[in-house]
């Protein structure tokens, strides 16, 4: 990239990182949509308007408004009384608080029983593009010695996650990632990419097909929304079932799938 062309996506990664709504977001998820859109775009407004709508698509319209400290409190509170119903009901109401993860709520109590049930024990849980979902760990056949790796491109989610682990009963780490520049490379009993490959593969067509390659780990739960943000739900499930044949077409793994109310999940298993 010219000196020019640097100072013009320095510029750019300015604007963008202090525009409500792209606050908090992590820079080289900024840096790498920005630049991608710098060699597409006439001008540089154009380029930052157009990294601000790749940017909505693929985080900012999950995840509007977020108030960690209120959420920890809540949290807290609920462990507090030492009541798993309290926890959960505590869990449920900053679930809320995510669209993706609100879509969930419905299906928690089948989700994971459904879907995980026949595993052998899961010491090690990567989640991926994670969101809220550490918050469904008390819905999760976990052991107690588990430990939870999540990634996310949110810093302050980051910090948010680290506190809530200790509270959630398990050993957690959060970091913060834009994973279509690198995959994780912790070795996990399972890996969870829930809702993810459409995020992703607004930001890179080939997203999907590289994590489910590089990740390490035995076992990956994969989703996808039965409906679009705006309730539209006309044909994805047949979409996402032929994408999901076009990744595994000539993977030597086991799938099971499982339709459920508002998502569409596969069990691969490595």
């Amino acid at each position: 990239m010219t000196s020019s062309g640097e100072q013009d996506l320095e510029a750019l990664v300015r604007t963008v990182a202090a525009s409500s709504g792209y606050r908090g977001l992590a820079r080289e998820l900024i840096v790498s949509v920005g630049a991608c859109e710098l060699g597409k775009r006439r001008t540089l407004k154009e380029a930052v308007k157009a990294t601000k709508g790749k940017l909505h698509q693929v985080a900012g319209a999950y995840f509007p408004r977020q108030d960690y400290g209120s959420w920890l409190k809540t949290l807290e509170q609920a462990v507090a009384t030492r009541s798993p119903e309290a926890v959960k009901a505590a869990c449920r109401t900053i679930l809320g608080h995510h669209a993706s993860t609100r879509e969930r709520l419905p299906i928690l109590d089948d989700l994971y029983a459904q879907t995980l049930g026949s595993l052998p024990p899961i010491h090690l849980v990567l989640d991926v593009a994670c969101g809220l979902n550490p918050l469904t760990i008390p819905w999760m056949p976990l052991p107690p010695d588990a430990q939870y790796v999540a990634y996310d491109v949110y810093p302050d989610l980051a910090m948010f996650l680290e506190a809530a682990f200790p509270l959630l009963g398990l050993r957690g780490e959060a970091h913060v990632a834009d994973v279509t520049g690198g995959t994780p490379t912790e070795h996990a009993d399972l890996a969870l990419l829930l809702k993810t490959l459409p995020c992703l593969e607004q930001l890179d067509k080939a997203a999907g097909a590289r994590l489910l390659d590089a990740l390490d780990a035995d076992h990956l739960l994969i989703s996808f929304p039965v409906r679009s943000l705006g309730g539209r739900g006309k044909g994805m499930v047949a979409t996402y079932d032929a994408q999901m044949e076009r990744l595994l077409a000539d993977k030597p793994w086991s799938v099971a799938r499982f339709e459920l109310v508002t998502e569409l999940a596969f069990l691969i298993s490595k």
